[in-house]
């Protein structure tokens, strides 16, 4: 309504200071029988154009809070991707098999013998038949050589075993070792794990490759005197640079076994049993929950409502102005009237 009014005035001004010019002429000899009501009507304009500019200031007030939230959502999403960048989020999956690739399983014996080797099916085993006395060697083995790893000096001895394959018949691999005395308080042979046989078998330089293995994985130990259980569960890792590692993750239980030969004896007997955990291979690897383009989405969003708040509150102070503008000139242009 205000802007109407001075659209008009502006468009009609000769007019208007006619006007003027005749109430200032008939002022003298002429009075108005209505001017209280034109003093009401003064007032209620008035009290119109304050109320306007209150309810102006208060949404001022409301895009300038709304801005400052969508200014801390826009510190806060590029925050938190930042730090979900840094801190990735560690994602575990299964995968199900019915062959493994036969591991490798090398064997550090020392002094103690292999007697016997074979591969059983259905977790069943049968009793052995003359323990302590060499057997049937039914498994696929390679002796080798190699100088510790850690030391570059010791020579070590190493026997590989191709580990079980065939998850679902529950292949397992049963070895029997034979130790004839020792000067220690107990007895262990330790072993260790790598992920495929065939690549030690297939590799030129077996030597270095049991030095990277023996460098790469965990070794254990099994003691004499007790049938060991190894079961094996398998565990790829991949890292930021898309390489893929492996390691085994191992049950052990141990069964106390009764030596039922007749004479005693000094020899350590010692038995172990390797066989999968279960089908399934856990692959490990971080993934970055930050999606870029949600936050990208989110981002343009946050930046469009605040240029609209700003657009809006730029449009409000420019009106607000407009409309002190059009209340001082009035006010002046009643003085002069009544001047």
């Amino acid at each position: 309504q205000l802007s109407e009014d001075v659209e008009r005035v502006s468009e009609h001004p000769t007019e208007e200071r006619e006007g003027e010019m005749e109430v200032h002429e008939d002022a003298s000899s002429v009075i108005l029988p209505d001017s209280e009501l034109g003093t009401t009507a003064t007032s209620l304009r008035f009290s119109k154009t304050c109320l306007k500019n209150v309810f102006s200031v208060i949404l001022l007030f409301i895009y300038l809070l709304l801005m400052a939230v969508a200014v801390f959502l826009v510190y806060q999403t590029i925050s938190d991707f930042r730090e979900k960048l840094k801190h990735p989020v560690m994602s575990v999956s299964y995968k199900e098999v019915s062959l493994y690739d036969a591991p490798g399983i090398a064997f550090y014996p020392g002094k103690a013998q292999l007697l016997s080797c074979k591969h059983h099916y259905y977790d069943h085993i049968p009793p052995l038949i003359n323990p302590g006395q060499p057997g049937d060697i039914e498994c696929t083995t390679q002796r080798i050589n190699y100088t510790d790893p850690f030391t570059n000096q010791t020579m070590k001895y190493a026997l590989v075993v191709q580990g079980p394959r065939d998850v679902k018949k529950k292949e397992l691999v049963f070895l029997q070792f034979h130790l004839n005395g020792t000067d220690q308080d107990f007895s262990a042979i330790d072993y260790l794990l790598f992920s495929s046989f065939q690549e030690f078998i297939d590799s030129p330089k077996k030597a270095e490759f049991m030095k990277d293995c023996e460098s790469s994985y965990s070794s254990w130990k099994f003691s004499g005197g007790f049938r060991t259980w190894v079961k094996m569960s398998l565990v790829k890792t991949k890292e930021e640079d898309g390489s893929e590692t492996v390691e085994f993750k191992q049950e052990t239980s141990v069964v106390n076994y009764i030596d039922q030969r007749t004479k005693a004896r000094s020899d350590q007997l010692f038995f172990v049993v390797f066989e999968w955990k279960d089908p399934f291979i856990q692959t490990v690897q971080d993934i970055i929950t930050a999606n870029p383009w949600n936050t990208i989405a989110l981002l343009c969003g946050i930046f469009l409502a605040l240029f609209k708040a700003a657009d809006f509150a730029k449009l409000s102070v420019k009106w607000m102005i407009k409309i002190r503008k059009r209340h001082l000139k009035r006010s002046h242009q009643a003085m002069n009237h009544i001047n």
